[in-house]
C-alpha cells in the first residue's frame, strides 16, 4: 500500500536563512512555494525525483506546541566534499565516522536546531547487506 516517502515537514523561524542553509548549502531545489496572508509562508524543496522537504514559517511560541522531529537523513554521493562545503560555508560539522551500519555518515544542524544527518553507504552497508548493526552510541 505503501509506495514511499513523500515528504517530511520541518518549521522554520526565518524562511530566508533555511533557504539559504538547504539551497545554498545542501544544494536542493526549490519546487514551489507556500504563501498565506499575501506573503511567503514556506516552500517546498526537492531532494531527488518525488522526495521533498517542506519548510514552514513559524514563530518561537508556536513551536513550542508542535512536535519536533529528531533528525533526517540525506544520502550524498560524497560525503569528504560535501563535508568541505559545509564547513567553507562556517557550518559547524561533525568529523565523518564509519557508523555501526558500515555507513560513513558525519551530521549538522539546520538554522533552527533541526539534526540533519548525511550519510554515504559503502558495499558493506547494512542498508545493502541486511545486516544487524550493534549500536555503539
Amino acid at each position: 500500500m505503501i509506495k514511499a516517502l513523500a515528504h517530511l515537514c520541518i518549521f522554520s523561524r526565518n524562511l530566508e536563512r533555511s533557504h539559504d542553509f538547504y539551497c545554498g548549502a545542501l544544494g536542493l531545489k526549490r519546487h514551489f512555494d507556500f504563501h498565506k496572508d499575501g506573503k511567503l509562508f514556506g516552500f517546498y524543496l526537492q531532494v531527488a525525483p518525488g522526495q521533498f522537504i517542506e519548510i514552514f514559517r513559524t514563530d518561537a511560541a508556536a513551536e513550542i506546541k508542535h512536535q519536533r522531529i529528531h533528525h533526517f537523513c540525506l544520502e550524498v554521493t560524497d560525503i569528504d566534499a560535501l563535508r568541505e562545503k559545509l564547513l567553507a560555508r562556517g557550518l559547524a560539522v561533525t568529523p565523518k565516522k564509519l557508523g555501526c551500519d558500515q555507513t560513513w555518515q558525519c551530521w549538522c544542524q539546520d538554522p533552527d536546531g533541526t539534526e540533519v544527518e548525511f550519510q554515504q553507504y559503502t558495499p558493506q552497508s547494512s542498508q545493502f547487506t541486511k545486516t544487524d548493526c550493534v549500536v555503539d552510541w
